[in-house]
């Protein structure tokens, strides 16, 4: 299991900063998600699911790695589950090498079907699971929304300050980025477990109503989801998922209101979304 020994040089800059991006079998955000790490500054490689499994089931396969990213789409058709292929295909193949990557303090985000993937792998929200011990078993499920169908909307996010997670670090209170997903709804899977995870903050991100506060309620909460949970972080605060998109906010422009913020001088010079990327970036960094 893993060693005391990190696989990964110490970043002294951004560009040091090593992005592992996995793609293929159906995920379609590569671009997006390149994008936001690149213009935070990171070095950024692309590679298909398969070339990783291709390596083996060598503990040191992330070697290099600084963050890992789980983006969205469809990995396979969405079928079973959403995400549940996928991840097996990691558990299985790449677990070791996995838990290595998580014990050595590598930083994962996963976005939309990348969220579903790590809640799959038990890597969110992952408490109860020591260093050099195997993956965590599934803890929580995102099902289908309340109401069923494929949803896109903008939504408002209520950020918690007090949250561990490294991701959204001084985003707030608020951050508005677009949704798009059929299968959303968290649950979690005890309910002993549900009170540790609220009483750790292990919840960054929830939908708000125009307020800011946190609801329930359709439109503003897409899928049901209790309490408003719309991502997850681990105890470390480094693994952070959600359902949202920061992918898809990289620009002002991308925002649909961004001609009227414009003409009142309230748009902002980047999207919010890349906030997340740079705090991500940020982190690793800081080690």
């Amino acid at each position: 299991m893993p060693s005391e020994v990190t696989t990964r040089p110490a970043p002294k800059e951004a560009r040091d900063v090593r992005v592992l991006v996995l793609t293929g079998y159906g995920l379609n955000c590569e671009a997006e998600t390149a994008a936001g790490f690149s213009r935070a500054g990171a070095t950024v490689d692309l590679l298909h699911l398969s070339e990783i499994l291709d390596r083996g089931a060598r503990a040191d396969a992330l070697a290099g790695y600084h963050i890992l990213a789980f983006i969205g789409g469809f990995s396979f058709g969405d079928h079973i589950q959403s995400g549940r292929v996928f991840a097996n295909r990691l558990r299985f193949r790449l677990g070791e090498a996995l838990c290595r990557f998580v014990d050595d303090g590598g930083l994962a985000l996963g976005v939309c079907n990348g969220f579903q993937t790590l809640v799959c792998l038990g890597l969110l929200p992952g408490v109860n699971r020591a260093r050099g011990t195997p993956l965590a078993t599934q803890q929580a499920a995102l099902v289908h929304n309340d109401r069923l169908g494929y949803f896109d909307t903008w939504v408002k996010l209520a950020v918690d300050a007090e949250s561990p997670c490294v991701w959204t670090r001084g985003v707030g209170p608020t951050i508005e980025m677009p949704s798009r997903h059929g299968e959303g709804k968290l649950l979690f899977l005890d309910e002993s477990l549900r009170d540790e995870i609220l009483a750790s903050r292990l919840v960054p991100v929830r939908y708000a109503d125009a307020s800011g506060a946190a609801t329930e309620v359709w439109p503003d909460n897409p899928n049901g989801s209790p309490g408003g949970v719309a991502g997850l972080c681990d105890p470390t605060g480094r693994i952070f998922g959600l359902m949202p998109h920061p992918d898809a906010y990289l620009y002002p422009e991308n925002h649909p209101d961004w001609i009227r913020q414009h003409d009142a001088g309230t748009l902002p010079a980047a999207g919010l979304g890349l906030r997340i990327f740079e705090n991500g970036v940020r982190a690793a960094l800081a080690g």
